[in-house]
């Protein structure tokens, strides 16, 4: 009896902040959906009508959206595997034992602190300027022409400059999972004749599955949502070459003042990553269950 008093109060208790959590998060959808249905632009106000899915449908069907779509797949799709990739390296070497041990994970984990706008500019401005770069003076020094990152490359670009972000967070997560590998069982593997690959790929990699995965999930959830690195190095461009879908909404509502077209744009863009989520979270649960 006592016990549900308890439950009861608890929720209770709990009520006003998933009420608010729930508004907070129904009130914009229902405003986008609601504008989604509107032939509504900024630049003619008091001349909104009501279209249907005519907004869904030139989104749809336009050229930028599909390049879009492509280019949002390539890029979270790199970046995942730069960085799981990367980071089970890193975790690997920062997990033997060596001097300054310490310092150096705390470099390996420093740019996952650096904001996206300030680690934007740092790249470009500091490092891929075709003039003033680093990697400019680099190919200078030793008589090579210096390439234009974000002009002749600008999709890898940005694809390098979220990996450099998001690194330090895949190392993270995979440097905690392997500190609970156990040793006594490389141990025996060792006496049993296995070499580095052998316990790599038999024991380490299986033993990092679940922390992979955790990984490829949040990230999946962010970098579906990559929009600062894009505005300030490319703008999107050339031309189309670095838009992704959360650049061509951005594009839609506040450079063509096409609310309607960028709010259905924004309605798309969610399914799209609700399903993308859903497909991960399944994932993860059969991980998580073996």
């Amino acid at each position: 009896m006592a016990t549900d008093h308890t439950r009861t109060a608890a929720r209770w208790m709990t009520a006003p902040s998933i009420i608010l959590l729930l508004a907070w998060m129904i009130i914009p959808l229902a405003m986008t959906l609601y504008f989604s249905t509107l032939r509504y632009n900024l630049l003619m106000p008091g001349m909104e009508i009501f279209v249907g899915f005519e907004n869904y449908a030139y989104f749809l069907t336009e050229p930028a959206f599909i390049t879009g779509f492509f280019n949002t797949l390539i890029m979270v799709g790199s970046v995942l595997f730069i960085t799981v990739c990367g980071g089970t390296l890193l975790a690997i070497l920062m997990d033997q034992p060596f001097w300054g041990q310490t310092i150096v994970r705390l470099l390996v984990i420093a740019p996952f602190f650096v904001m996206p706008v300030v680690s934007a500019l740092v790249w470009k401005n500091l490092l891929m300027h075709p003039v003033n770069g680093l990697f400019a003076f680099l190919a200078q020094s030793i008589g090579m022409e210096p390439f234009d990152f974000l002009g002749q490359a600008p999709l890898a670009s940005i694809i390098l400059i979220v990996s450099w972000q998001w690194l330090p967070f895949a190392t993270l997560i995979l440097l905690t999972a392997l500190q609970s590998l156990d040793q006594e069982q490389q141990e025996a593997a060792e006496m049993d004749g296995a070499g580095i690959f052998s316990k790599f790929f038999y024991i380490t990699l299986p033993h990092l599955s679940r922390a992979i995965t955790v990984v490829i999930l949040i990230e999946t959830i962010f970098l579906l949502s990559v929009f600062a690195e894009i505005l300030v190095t490319t703008n999107g461009g050339p031309g189309n070459a670095s838009t992704t879908l959360t650049y061509l909404v951005y594009v839609k509502a506040l450079l063509q003042f096409d609310v309607g077209s960028a709010s259905a744009g924004g309605i798309v863009a969610v399914i799209l990553a609700n399903i993308v989520a859903f497909f991960l979270i399944r994932i993860l649960g059969k991980n998580l269950d073996k």
